[in-house]
């Protein structure tokens, strides 16, 4: 690593406590009649895309927001988007 470059790391306590603030924030919306939902467009099958996707998926299931996909293919212009 050079001094123009930093590595930055989520630990385990860190990521628990990201994820506890988050259902707080869920749970409050709730309360006030708000679901949540977590939209994910994915273009093609890139396999980091599909990684990512995964695991969004997961963490955001992990509290109870909904989440839904728009899976479109890879040759998708910015216009039909």
């Amino acid at each position: 690593m050079n001094d123009r470059t930093m590595t930055f790391s989520i630990g385990d306590q860190t990521e628990q406590e990201i994820r506890n603030i988050l259902t707080l924030v869920y749970d409050a919306l709730k309360e006030k009649g708000v679901m949540p939902k977590l939209g994910i467009i994915r273009c093609g099958e890139n396999p980091s895309d599909l990684s990512y996707e995964r695991g969004a998926t997961k963490r955001a299931e992990e509290i109870g927001v909904e989440v839904e996909k728009f899976l479109l293919p890879e040759t998708v212009t910015k216009e039909e988007l």
